[in-house]
């Protein structure tokens, strides 16, 4: 386990799947965690099981594609805990799913609202607390960065946007000790699956449950991720299907 003691850490899109398993595993390092998403009472129930184990943890209801609501969560913040050190970009949706033509245009831009300027708007709000606190930003990708998928235009652009995003960023700011990593998950057993499984479009709406990796494990690399020990990866895409990496981070082969 990772010791993350007198680390703040917010992580977007924690009221279930990754972001969830994030907070939880982040605050049984030692981590100091806000857990921000739309659904407030999920991310208050989610809150109290971590405080039930011992942990530190605040719950915020927080729309990423709102710069005013993520500069609030970032002041609420550091009210209850101090500067941020740790922010985890993790909120996104799938949706819309569909054909560029079948789609509504409100819908497809409503994706890049969270999925790009999320991560902009919540790496620009903590910035100032990451650079003088040696921080680190860990932003949630996605094979689909890479590799187009039919029906996931919206998803697809917005990955590989935030994949430039975090060299971008890592560019600027790894002068100011901030280590910015972008990291790719996986297939995870998460409700975003069952939209995907729902939509019977393209290869990975016909993979079965029982072939996509359970939350925790990529909530362990993050955890590694956050630790001074993966500081020589920061800059970089990683993929959790990188041998080198998950032997690091302390996954079974």
């Amino acid at each position: 386990m990772q010791d993350l003691s007198g680390q703040v850490a917010i992580v977007t899109g924690a009221s279930k799947g990754i972001g969830e398993a994030a907070a939880k595993t982040l605050a049984s390092c030692g981590a100091k965690v806000v857990l921000a998403a739309r659904s407030l009472e999920k991310c208050e129930a989610i809150t109290e099981e971590i405080k039930a184990a011992g942990g530190n943890a605040l719950a915020v209801g927080c729309d990423v594609s709102d710069y005013a609501a993520v500069t609030a969560l970032v002041e609420k913040t550091s009210e209850a805990f101090g500067p941020t050190s740790i922010l985890i970009n993790n909120a996104g949706v799938i949706e819309p799913i569909g054909s560029i033509l079948d789609g509504d245009p409100a819908d497809w831009a409503a994706n890049i609202n969270i999925n790009l300027l999320g991560v902009y708007h919540c790496t620009r709000a903590a910035l100032r607390d990451l650079m003088h606190r040696d921080g680190v930003i860990i932003n949630i990708s996605s094979g689909a960065a890479h590799n187009a998928l039919k029906g996931w235009s919206a998803y697809c652009s917005g990955k590989a946007a935030v994949a430039m995003f975090t060299q971008a960023t890592a560019l600027e700011y790894a002068t100011n000790g901030v280590r910015v990593f972008g990291f790719a998950p996986g297939t995870v057993d998460t409700d975003m699956q069952v939209t995907i499984k729902a939509s019977g479009i393209n290869r990975v709406s016909q993979m079965n449950r029982e072939e996509h990796a359970p939350a925790d494990v990529p909530a362990q690399v993050i955890a590694y991720l956050c630790s001074p020990a993966a500081a020589d990866l920061a800059g970089h895409e990683l993929s959790i299907r990188d041998e080198i990496l998950r032997q690091r981070a302390g996954l079974p082969d």
